[in-house]
């Protein structure tokens, strides 16, 4: 069939492309090729920019993580509480003194007892959201002091709570920030400790507080030579340390009655008790403090703070400004992070429906498509015997195009070759040339880009039908005979080719095979039951001409030419299939530098694609059908997914190094494993042998987080709005010849 009159495409003079947020045509047009030094320049300080903003997002979600690990003692979390010792290097005056401890400046130490019918209620390890406020008004109620031995990281996360203790005239105890046993930590440790509850205490309430408890610690006659040293060091920078003479042990949750009796002294004597209004369910503590406080003032008690006890000044002071407002960024990041991370737990676990779901509809679907054409009247497709025309854009390719070359003489189905040279500035052209092909014409034009040398080459075409493939692949000697079959279908305007890897050998290369067979073509048999392919590979493509004019040809407007023509066909109600038979060998990128530009090409590209087209979520007929099945089901698995997929790879790494390492690793194995079964039944449905699957799992740690940097790099970009020029590959020509499956096995 003669291609007849040219037909009149778009042969843009720039590069105009799409930017998210605007309409084609109302962007600045793009230069149309980066030439002096200061626009190269100009692009490469951009581009650093946005790949320094994705590399701080990631940051940022690390450090989340760890802070949010860090307050819920999931990070420094040291379990270890020690053991009864001796107490030889303990003055004996202070094991049986009062329950309150001061040092001088020459670090000699006083005990404090507490006053004759004097209650200073003491109460430690909160704040906790669900009993301090319930403590704090029976309190109020009776109007009675109390004495708070706050933990750090709660404050933190209740700041609220601290600021209501402090208003209501309540004093604030520092009880560490983690709740470690400082008898077994460095000094360091300890000063951190202490450093940190101070900082959460004046950006909470604006306070600093000299009062102190150490965690696990009771009574001073349990004071020994392991503790000790702690209380000396403490006591070196100034702080008071309260123990208790009368505990309540509502920790291990009696009767109310024996709490309140727990908490009684003996005749008249003061007391400093102890409960708790956190660490684990205090109903009964309240309770007991009801009737404590009733008993208690019945038999002429008063209540007091530990430093009114004393009759000595307030442990609590103001905190410097600068304090202050270092605490409250302390807290915004953590009040941050508390409303982050439930919603990065809920998208992790989004993402993880989404991956198994996305498994195993394509799978089911892969498993239909396969059955589907496997029946007779699909293996009994007549064939198409009309001549095609198949247009190679090359530029700067001269390491490939005569394996190209060669590989479409060998072809056993009529075709007519033209080589549009784009500006070549290595001879590409020339090499085509003197190689005196049959058939073969070149058509030379001034560097354009790729659209504008494939409007060229369909502008020249003389066949109906045409195939357009890379100057780096290679076909087989039946690929366009089994690529053109589905025109036998006058309702098919464009079909999609199985393109593969073929520079496999090199791990870089192995990862973007399994990508390809499980990703892209298992991806297409899916698209293709669902008549809503997204993209024809421009590895390998044909079209018909009538089709590519309803489109509108190759379009400029964005970096994925691919991407938008295809959509174009679908909108202009044509349809788009997939021919697995048909086999491309193409030269995927060997370096990651270069992998990196491809991929944010392509994942670029396909965004400026989907907004371009984005009226056929509300157009009818085929529009419609991939703008409402199509269209969310890239958005979703080309984007979502794998820009929130290596959050199942952080919380695996979280979990191994900070909360329970066989359960995670258990989960992350789990995960793979279902990978490696997709993967599996995708290799048989191509005819891969299995062994190249052996490198699935460091592809899964190493070349996901690369892709996912890739598309938030892409993200960021089309938020900003930002232009790309066109970004050329370099090639080594390793895929050499027309080969068959067993070929590469």
């Amino acid at each position: 069939m003669s291609g007849g009159r040219p037909p009149k495409l778009p042969r843009p003079r720039g590069r105009r492309l799409v930017t998210l947020g605007k309409t084609p045509g109302s962007g600045t047009p793009a230069p149309r090729a980066p030439r002096t030094s200061r626009l190269r320049g100009r692009v490469r300080l951009r581009t650093r920019t946005r790949m320094a903003f994705a590399l701080a997002t990631l940051l940022a979600l690390v450090c989340a993580l760890l802070l949010d690990g860090y307050l819920y003692a999931e990070i420094g979390n040291d379990a270890r509480v020690h053991a009864a010792h001796s107490y030889r290097s303990v003055p004996e005056r202070l094991r049986n003194g009062g329950p309150v401890i001061t040092f001088d400046r020459k670090g000699k130490a006083t005990e404090h007892s507490i006053p004759a019918k004097t209650v200073a209620l003491t109460f430690d390890d909160g704040p906790d959201p669900r009993w301090t406020p319930e403590i704090l008004a029976v309190l109020h109620k009776h109007r009675v002091p109390g004495t708070f031995f706050v933990l750090g990281q709660m404050v933190v996360r209740h700041p609220g709570l601290v600021r209501r203790m402090v208003a209501a005239g309540h004093e604030i105890g520092v009880h560490t920030f983690s709740h470690v046993d400082l008898s077994y930590q460095d000094k360091q440790r300890m000063n951190r400790e202490l450093a940190q509850s101070q900082l959460a205490l004046a950006g909470a309430a604006g306070v600093t507080s000299s009062l102190f408890r150490a965690p696990y610690a009771s009574e001073v006659s349990a004071l020994d030579d392991r503790t000790w040293p702690v209380q000396q060091h403490v006591g070196a920078k100034g702080y008071v340390s309260a123990f208790v003479d009368t505990d309540s042990e509502d920790w291990r949750r009696p009767p109310v009655k024996e709490i309140v009796q727990n908490a009684t002294p003996r005749g008249t004597k003061g007391a400093s008790v102890l409960f708790h209004d956190a660490g684990g369910n205090r109903a009964r503590t309240v309770k007991a403090l009801e009737r404590y406080i009733h008993r208690m003032a019945a038999r002429g008690y008063t209540f007091t703070t530990i430093t009114g006890a004393l009759d000595a000044r307030s442990a609590n002071h103001p905190a410097p400004a600068v304090r202050v407002w270092e605490g409250r960024a302390l807290i915004w990041a953590a009040q941050a992070t508390q409303h982050a991370l439930p919603v990065l737990i809920g998208m992790l676990g989004v993402v993880g429906f989404a991956v198994f779901g996305r498994l195993l509809l394509m799978l089911g679907l892969a498993w239909w498509h396969r059955r589907s054409r496997d029946r007779r009247r699909y293996t009994l497709v007549q064939e198409v015997h009309d001549p095609v025309s198949v247009i190679v854009p090359a530029y700067n390719e001269k390491e490939c195009i005569a394996h190209t070359l060669n590989s479409l003489a060998a072809s056993t189905h009529p075709i007519e070759i033209l080589v549009v040279d784009d500006g070549s500035t290595d001879g590409t052209a020339d090499i085509v040339e003197a190689m005196g092909l049959p058939n073969v014409r070149v058509l030379r034009q001034p560097n354009a880009g790729k659209p504008a040398a494939l409007n060229n080459g369909i502008a020249n075409a003389r066949h109906e039908l045409i195939v357009m493939m890379d100057g780096d692949t290679v076909f087989e000697p039946t690929t366009i005979r089994e690529l053109i079959r589905p025109f036998a279908d006058p309702g098919v305007g464009a079909v999609a080719g199985n393109a593969k890897v073929g520079n496999r050998g090199r791990l870089i290369g192995a990862w973007q095979h399994i990508e390809y067979v499980m990703g892209f073509n298992l991806d297409r048999r899916m698209y293709d039951l669902l008549r809503c392919m997204p993209t024809i590979p421009g590895a390998i493509g044909a079209f018909r001409r009538r089709a590519l004019l309803d489109a509108g040809g190759m379009s400029a407007d964005t970096l994925a030419e691919d991407t938008d023509v295809t959509i174009a066909l679908h909108r202009a109600g044509w349809r788009v299939v997939y021919q697995e038979h048909a086999l491309a060998w193409t030269e995927a990128p060997g370096t990651l530098g270069q992998l990196w530009k491809q991929r944010y090409r392509w994942s670029y590209g396909t965004m400026q694609a989907l907004w371009k087209h984005r009226r056929s979520l509300i157009d009818r007929g085929p529009s419609g059908r991939f703008g409402r099945v199509g269209m969310p089901l890239v958005v979703l698995f080309q984007i979502v997914t794998p820009l929130f997929a290596p959050l199942i790879d952080l919380f695996t790494l979280y979990g191994v190094i900070f909360v329970d390492p066989v359960r995670s690793l258990a989960a992350w194995g789990a995960l793979l494993l279902v990978q490696l079964l997709g993967a599996a039944y995708a290799f048989r449905l191509d005819r891969e042998r299995y062994r190249a699957l052996a490198v699935l799992p460091l592809q899964q740690i190493v070349y996901r987080q690369l892709m996912y940097l890739v598309l938030l790099h892409s993200c960021v970009t089309a938020a900003t709005g930002a232009l790309l020029p066109w970004q050329k590959l370099k090639r080594t020509g390793e895929v050499e010849a027309p080969r068959t499956p067993e070929a590469v096995r």
